[in-house]
């Protein structure tokens, strides 16, 4: 009972120190999170160093891989992109294995009580987050400690000496037993942690280890596998490929381990980047492992990564083309591009692809407004149907964007930017939907206009396609200011609504001389003020819009 509680207790401080950390450093990285990896997949190689920035920055190769399949899933990555950080992820993730390989155990109660005092105490957000590293890192020390305690008594065990035993006559026991392990924790850096200690603490031998090593690295795939089975067939293909990776790299390198070349490679690359220290005899058994887990990482990467395309050739003839994922024109309006279940975890990406699914709906009003006028002059009945369907998705599009931030934000302690970017994207959310719903009351009015022979005059016919123009310039100007971020753009956007303003105060006094005249009818006239208050209102979203850019 002392051996479960004491292990089952440290690894639970242990993967709490890794998510502390993980979700203070995500908090500390911020919207360069969500830079990197945009753009940072050109090439396969560029795939591969953003794949290790990202992992060293979450220190979770698991979280970076779901990323990369979530992104491919929003068809914001291809298959090949997402392949090179994944393998990268795999380089990036030995970071914490190192970071193990310090025993800093004796240390770990002071740094623990360092971190809580800025976690909990600190005002600046900044800090809190630093303070949130400094706290899991000192968890991770303490959960490995106390894992130790409870790990030491196996040594004196049959059944385990019996297991070692097994591992020593055939190490694909010891592949399945790390892939068994690995799996049911999802976490490779816990479970390789647990193969430090147990050697630490003399219950196993450096060359009973690396099978399970081995076997740690396929199960860590586990994670991105689950993540991708609900997805679209590019992200079942991304997280497939991630397995076969590492199936291919242990089929190549436990060979290679088993006669002597893989040791004999570590320990020249060990002797050499830890000359300082004496070398490979000169370090502990903890950095023995990490530095074996380093080095078979890397030199997968290197070996497979000339075959990336090979790789998505072979993954994609595994999972073909679904032959019914067709969806009518119509139909892919309601649905959404980029609002992708598995980044939630992650804020500013998350973030990131809300901003873009907004930028999407702002897109499909700017088409509505179009439709709108084409109806209006043109009498067209596919725009009139056009516009009915934008409407529809803008509706849905507002409900899942609004949804999908909350959840993203929900608990969640943001910074000032990511916070300042919810507000944003909830807020022109509300203007979006708002034009979609003037534009369909100037559908209404055009309808109205042919139902009952209403005609308005030429010069009311100009003067409203002078203004639907200025409106369609400045939703245009707004919707670009919001994509690009351009402060200078949204203050033109806000300079030229005084122009559309004194265009309807002007439009108005120019009807009113018509009514006088007799130019025109009452209910053409009735027509014609709906309309350019119903413009001048799609102009003040669109002005809303750049001032949230502003703001």
């Amino acid at each position: 009972m002392e051996i479960l509680f004491l292990t089952v207790g440290g690894l639970a401080l242990f993967l709490y120190g890794i998510r502390l950390m993980s979700d203070g450093l995500q908090m500390i990285a911020g919207d360069r999170l969500r830079k990197i990896l945009e753009k940072g997949t050109k090439t396969p190689l560029r795939g591969v160093l953003t794949g290790i920035i990202v992992t060293v920055m979450i220190q979770s190769s698991s979280g970076t891989s779901v990323i990369a399949v979530g992104l491919v899933n929003a068809k914001l990555l291809t298959l090949k992109q997402a392949i090179g950080i994944i393998m990268g992820a795999n380089i990036g993730t030995t970071v914490t294995v190192y970071l193990i390989g310090f025993s800093l155990a004796d240390y770990s109660l002071p740094i623990i009580f360092v971190g809580a005092l800025m976690y909990l105490f600190a005002k600046r957000s900044k800090t809190n987050y630093i303070g949130q590293v400094i706290l899991g890192f000192g968890l991770l020390f303490y959960g490995m400690d106390v894992m130790g305690d409870g790990l030491r008594p196996l040594a004196y065990t049959d059944m385990f000496s019996q297991l070692m035993i097994q591992v020593d006559n055939n190490s694909l026991v010891g592949v399945l037993l790390g892939l068994g392990l690995t799996a049911i924790v999802q976490s490779s850096s816990a479970t390789i942690g647990v193969l430090q200690e147990l050697c630490y603490q003399g219950a196993m031998s450096y060359n009973q280890a690396i099978p399970i090593l081995f076997g740690d690295n396929i199960g860590t795939t586990v994670t991105a596998i689950l993540a991708g089975f609900g997805g679209s067939v590019e992200a079942k293909r991304a997280s497939l490929v991630n397995l076969i990776i590492k199936i291919l790299g242990t089929i190549v390198f436990l060979p290679l381990f088993l006669v002597g070349v893989l040791p004999f490679i570590v320990e020249h690359v060990t002797d050499i980047l830890f000359f300082f220290v004496g070398g490979w005899d000169g370090i502990n058994v903890k950095m023995q492992i990490a530095q074996t887990h380093g080095v078979f990482n890397i030199l997968n990467t290197i070996v497979q990564l000339p075959f990336v395309a090979v790789l998505a050739s072979v993954v994609s003839k595994i999972i073909p083309d679904d032959k019914n994922a067709g969806v009518k024109e119509e139909e892919a309006l309601y649905k959404p591009l980029y609002l992708e279940p598995l980044l939630l975890n992650n804020p500013p990406v998350a973030l990131a692809n809300a901003t873009r699914e907004l930028l999407h709906m702002g897109d499909l009003a700017r088409e509505s407004l179009e439709h709108t006028k084409k109806f209006f002059f043109e009498h067209n009945e596919r725009d009139r149907e056009d516009v009915n369907y934008i409407e529809e998705a803008i509706n849905a599009l507002e409900l899942d964007i609004t949804n999908y931030v909350i959840e993203a934000t929900f608990k969640k302690d943001l910074s000032a930017g990511l916070s300042n970017r919810s507000y944003i994207i909830l807020q022109s959310v509300g203007d979006l939907e708002r034009i979609g719903d003037h534009a369909k009351n100037i559908l209404e009015q055009a309808e109205y206009c042919l139902e009952n022979n209403i005609v308005l005059s030429e010069s009311a016919l100009e003067s409203l396609k002078t203004m639907f123009n200025y409106v369609g310039q400045t939703l245009r100007d707004s919707l670009e200011a919001l994509r690009t971020g351009n402060q200078e753009l949204a203050k033109e956007v806000i300079d030229f609504d005084d122009m559309i303003d004194q265009m309807e105060v002007c439009l108005r006094k120019g009807h009113i001389e018509r009514l006088n005249a007799g130019k025109c009818s009452g209910s053409a006239g009735a027509v014609y003020l709906d309309l350019i208050s119903s413009l001048e209102r799609i102009g003040d979203h669109g002005v809303n819009i750049a001032k949230y850019v502003l703001e």
